[in-house]
């Protein structure tokens, strides 16, 4: 009788298709995985801790170097916890909210960009990635003119945003949104009927619904699998119930599918930006309220207290007290969330980030063992995650 064993290999830390210092060790038989652990931390930088440290404000630009991919949805989910701490979150103006939901879903676009010319460099696919960052350059010259910086931003502010739009950028975001649809069109054409792309991504990585739940799948990597859930719509912020669009489902949880997904967000997305811009009306774009505004205090603040307090979190669901909140938004890869705790200071006693990458990277070992090696850089492409959001 044959005698068969396993091999363990590392993939990573220092593997282009890990996305970032990501470290997989792979217990192989053959080629086929069977058992993948992820190990992090090889990049962390402890901004949870940092952020005790510094004003409300001071914590802005530790939220833009996250995901840095997608800088402006970690600001904007930081600035809305900020806000509903303060008791200011209904006095923000209309144009604030107009011009943040704007910035979000170029984000998206950007963010989905990068993941699709990546995503498709790792499998093969080169002339993709050359025509995604042809059009994530524009982005990226709209951030620099409407923010300074054209990667980690630092527009939005507690309380609206830092500056208004630059003359004249209305126009020319409109023009790349009207011809933004036929460039993912022409990466469809590019990809989808490729019978190599379709063998590569088909039936690869597949998540059921109740197991996406289970887990705690967010973005379009839970959608893919059914579950018709986005923040936008269900748990609205700044005025996203004010456009329409569809949000965008699947249903066999596949690397395929996933797929579909983003270039159908991208879309959608393109479809809130036109409404965006056809409603933007002149206005403030701050809230008027003091210049100095210090949050409530919350009152457990001591360890057995406040380990009391988090179990009845666990088991009853959260139910804010006084002087702490958590907000999240739907960022390009899930929900992002902010948990603030303060003791009446200018600084937060306690900051806490629910990061999507950090929380959908625990699908990986689930989705690729059972699986061939190669597929395993399918898998981790079709997770998008981002490093600097999961070693935070």
């Amino acid at each position: 009788m044959a005698k068969t064993e396993t091999m363990t290999i590392n993939m990573g830390p220092q593997h282009p298709s890990t996305h970032g210092v990501l470290q997989l060790v792979l217990e192989l038989d053959g080629e086929i995985v069977r058992k993948i652990t992820p190990h992090i931390g090889f990049l962390h930088r402890g901004v949870e801790k940092l952020a005790e440290h510094r004003t409300y404000h001071q914590v802005l630009p530790l939220t833009d170097r996250l995901d840095y991919l997608a800088p402006m949805h970690n600001n904007l989910g930081y600035v809305l916890a900020v806000e509903k701490l303060l008791g200011i979150d209904d006095q923000i103006p209309e144009r604030a909210n107009a011009v943040r939901v704007l910035m979000a879903e170029l984000t998206r676009i950007k963010s989905h960009l990068v993941w699709l010319a990546t995503h498709a460099l790792d499998i093969g696919a080169m002339t993709v990635f050359l025509y995604c960052f042809r059009e994530r350059e524009r982005i990226m010259d709209f951030y620099e003119k409407i923010s300074g910086a054209r990667m980690t931003s630092n527009y939005f502010r507690v309380g609206g945003l830092s500056s208004d739009l630059p003359d004249g950028i209305e126009k020319e975001i409109r023009a790349f949104i009207d011809e933004m649809p036929g460039h993912v069109d022409t990466y469809e054409g590019l990809l989808s009927g490729n019978v190599i792309w379709q063998k590569r991504v088909m039936g690869v990585g597949v998540i059921e619904a109740k197991d996406a739940i289970d887990i705690g799948l967010t973005g379009p990597a839970l959608r893919a699998s059914g579950v018709d859930w986005d923040l936008r719509r269900d748990q609205s912020y700044c005025d996203y119930d004010k456009y329409d669009f569809q949000v965008i489902t699947g249903k066999d949880g596949d690397t395929w599918t996933r797929y579909k997904c983003r270039l159908d967000e991208i879309r959608e997305s393109c479809k809130i930006v036109r409404q965006v811009l056809d409603g933007l009306k002149p206005g403030p774009i701050l809230a008027d309220c003091p210049k100095v505004c210090l949050p409530p205090k919350k009152d457990v603040v001591n360890t057995i207290e406040g380990l009391i307090h988090h179990f009845k979190i666990i088991t009853e669901g959260f139910k804010p007290e006084p002087g702490e909140v958590y907000v999240g938004v739907e960022n390009p890869k899930g929900e992002v969330g902010y948990y603030l705790v303060s003791d009446g200071s200018p600084h937060p006693y306690r900051m806490k980030i629910r990061p999507a990458s950090f929380v959908n990277l625990q699908a990986l070992p689930q989705m690729a063992e059972g699986a061939m090696i190669a597929d395993v850089i399918a898998i981790i492409g079709t997770l998008d995650v981002v490093l600097g959001e999961i070693d935070r």
